[in-house]
């Protein structure tokens, strides 16, 4: 009878000690900003080390490792980075997992030998699949699988198939061709789909740290944006906020820009709240694309509210778009490394304030936000770096500021993309007169052209 009790108080105890860790663990994420640099991540380093790069480049090539992998955090929680240097045969020059550091990192990187050789990058390719991503204790599950390929010169063996081998077992590949000795055809061979996103030519080695920020976006891209969004005849990575808070079912449908398009009425019952660990788990990119394509009517046509916001779980926020009627402004707040733990820049005498659709875009960067209205770009505003953000709180869209009631107004898209490309792509044509005014000059300047023929 004893050995069953202290049996049943052993079990108890153990399990009271696993949800005591669960709950610490619980408690560290929610402590701890989400960002790029903590979400988590198998990223490999393909790296060329035929004769054609020469030593002098291949110490630019490590540096520019180094000054890529500053921007993660390192260890089993969030990225793990594996290099392959490759010339006739691949070597494993940096085991996935084996570094939980950043210093330890980046001495490791500082300390690679060039080898000299051939190129046969397929054969590293696959190389990288099986023996670093295929031996991952984190397994294809959970975590994205990036591998990076940097070479100068055409491979001496074959590509595709081992890429295409590599992409089916869910490794994300880039291509990065360096020099005139590259081939377009076979970089986009190794890297996936669209070729605008997952590969670059630069003209030489000294150029690759020009491409440094671009390649740390798109890495992040990878990690903290998994959702694709159908825009046309393409996939963007990003956040539909409409679809997220499942406003089909919250909200009446209502006749949107044009005769067919849907938007829909949001009422002071509907709560558009949810989660911010549900919407963003890794937190947002460093540079992205908000869109919104609204009209307000009323007394809210001149009330200060928030079209978005993210909150701590205390209700401070930490991001906003706020826009003020009265005042005729339109203010971004973003994360800021400033004691405040907030910064707010303003955009003056707007004209989204005439009860009408409009589309409005922010395209945010590192270094500064621009705003945009019906395809007009009006203004850019520095920016200070900003941070993650604690996932621990809610998202809301259309609160009036300070407050939990919900603004009456008519939306038709709400969408966060995360390529900052998309800022060109994504027109205003959703918005009448900037059809007209779109179709108008189209007709103008096939008008010239009958005349000039």
């Amino acid at each position: 009878m004893d050995y069953k009790v202290s049996s049943i108080r052993n079990v108890l105890t153990c399990m009271c000690l696993m949800l005591l860790h669960m709950f610490s663990v619980a408690q560290d994420e929610d402590l701890r900003s989400k960002s790029c640099r903590t979400a988590p991540c198998d990223l490999v380093f393909i790296v060329d080390g035929s004769w054609s790069v020469q030593d002098v480049n291949f110490e630019i090539v490590k540096g520019w490792l180094v000054n890529i992998t500053t921007s993660f955090n390192i260890g089993q929680k969030f990225t793990q980075v594996g290099v392959v240097q490759y010339s006739d045969d691949p070597l494993l020059e940096i085991p996935l997992g084996k570094y939980s550091t950043n210093r330890d990192l980046i001495t490791a990187m500082e300390s690679i030998q060039y080898m000299g050789g051939n190129t046969r990058t397929g054969t590293a390719i696959k190389f990288a699949t099986d023996k670093l991503f295929g031996l991952s204790e984190r397994g294809p599950q959970g975590v994205s699988r990036i591998a990076v390929v940097l070479t100068d010169g055409k491979s001496q063996d074959e590509v595709f198939k081992v890429a295409e081998a590599a992409r089916n077992k869910g490794v994300i590949l880039f291509a990065i061709g360096v020099g005139s000795e590259t081939e377009e055809s076979e970089l986009r061979n190794i890297a996936n789909k669209p070729s605008s996103t997952y590969v670059f030519s630069v003209k030489d080695y000294k150029a690759i740290s020009r491409i440094i920020q671009v390649i740390r976006q798109k890495l992040c891209e990878e990690t903290v944006c998994p959702a694709r969004i159908p825009v046309n005849s393409r996939e963007e990575k990003g956040f539909d906020l409409l679809m997220y808070l499942n406003l089909a079912k919250k909200a009446k449908k209502t006749r949107g820009t044009f005769y067919g398009t849907n938007a829909f009425e949001v009422t002071t019952p509907v709560d558009l709240s949810e989660a911010t660990r549900s919407l963003f788990p890794d937190g947002l990119p460093p540079s992205y694309v908000f869109v919104a394509t609204l009209k307000y009517k009323g007394s809210v046509a001149v009330e200060e509210w928030d079209l978005w916001r993210i909150q701590t779980l205390d209700g401070k926020p930490q991001m906003a778009v706020t826009l003020n009627g009265g005042a005729r402004t339109v203010m971004f707040t973003t994360t800021s490394k400033a004691p405040t733990e907030t910064q707010t820049v303003t955009f003056s005498k707007q004209t989204l304030f005439d009860e009408k659709w409009h589309q409005m875009k922010l395209l945010v960067t590192e270094e500064d936000v621009t705003l945009y209205v019906d395809d007009l770009e009006i203004e850019t505003l520095p920016l200070e770096p900003s941070v993650g953000i604690f996932i621990n709180g809610k998202t809301q869209v259309g609160k009036y500021v300070r407050k939990e009631t919900t603004v009456p107004f008519e939306i038709q898209k709400l969408r966060i993309y995360c390529d900052p490309e998309q800022n060109k792509r994504e027109t205003a044509c959703e918005i009448p007169g900037v059809v007209s005014i779109f179709f108008s000059a189209t007709v103008y300047h096939q008008n010239v052209y009958k005349l000039i023929l």
